[in-house]
């Protein structure tokens, strides 16, 4: 089967039939942290892949831009003003 991936983005040749699970560990990518699409269609991780399939595998992308986590991670917490309530 025709493998595309991204990151860094290339294109191989993978024999089938496996798991889309296996095919991922063969990869060495974590099954939790990729997607894997047949054709227009997301796969399970138990789907069966074929020689004749076109098969892409994206990773996942979580959370907002670098920008807004790292402002997120500069900030400072928040003053502890229970002291200063009577």
């Amino acid at each position: 089967m025709q493998v595309q991936l991204s990151h860094p983005a290339r294109t191989v040749e993978v024999k089938g039939p496996k798991k889309v699970k296996e095919l991922l560990r063969e990869l060495n990518l974590v099954v939790e942290a990729h997607l894997v699409i047949k054709g227009d269609d997301l796969v399970t991780e138990d789907e069966m892949l074929y020689d004749v399939d076109q098969i892409e595998v994206r990773p996942v992308i979580s959370g907002g831009n670098q920008a807004e986590v790292e402002a997120k991670a500069e900030q400072k917490p928040p003053t502890d003003l229970s002291s200063t309530l009577t």
